[in-house]
């Protein structure tokens, strides 16, 4: 681990953070100095194997599966965290469903799962963790989004749709929460290149050159 701690003695929560940019993000946070809380959805595997990379690098994690859009399972992220590490100071809503779909081929319930995870959990995951976060009195939540959500692409107006409300969501949590010193981004990484499953193809976007 670096000996630069910027955020040693910060407790941090990052949903999606089992594998790709979650996963670096948990990384980055604990190299700062912060102690991690991975959430993971269900690959318990994955999530275990960032917290044994953090603690073996010196550092301080802790695994927790839960489903963002799931209240209660969101709530018992936070108390748990807080029961490890004793308060929360970051929290990262890195956690979304990405799927292609067409849109005369997409359901109801397509539309709804994607919008659920990206918004629904960003929502869920702020309202559990933020008592913690306004205790902090430097508490911070980062809402990370991606290029399509300003710039749209073929077969994933659900994805599009959310992250463009994810900003949104931001804009208004800013103005919400400044009086009680927590601090609200959004971040939109460029195109990155992820592990994917086998037989899922690339993006659309990613194959615009």
């Amino acid at each position: 681990m670096s000996t630069d701690k910027d955020l040693g003695g910060r407790v941090a929560v990052v949903t999606g953070a089992s594998r790709n940019i979650g996963r670096a993000i948990a990384l980055a946070l604990a190299e700062a100095g912060a102690a991690v809380t991975v959430n993971g959805h269900s690959n318990r595997a994955a999530a275990d194997a960032v917290v044994d990379e953090i603690e073996g690098r010196g550092g301080k994690a802790l695994a927790v599966m839960a489903d963002v859009t799931d209240q209660a399972a969101v709530e018992r992220m936070a108390a748990a965290t807080v029961e490890r590490f004793g308060r929360i100071d970051i929290l990262v809503n890195n956690a979304a469903g990405r799927p292609e779909r067409k849109l005369d081929e997409m359901s109801l319930a397509d539309w709804r799962g994607v919008l659920a995870t990206i918004l629904d959990g960003a929502f869920l995951t702020t309202k559990a963790c933020l008592p913690h976060l306004k205790q902090s009195g430097a508490g911070a939540i980062i809402n990370i989004g991606g290029v399509s959500g300003h710039v749209g692409t073929k077969h994933r107006a659900h994805v599009v749709t959310a992250k463009a409300g994810l900003v949104g969501f931001t804009k208004a949590l800013a103005h919400d929460l400044a009086d009680d010193h927590v601090t609200v981004n959004y971040l939109s990484p460029g195109l990155i290149k992820t592990t994917r499953e086998a037989g899922v193809p690339e993006p659309q976007h990613h194959a615009v050159r």
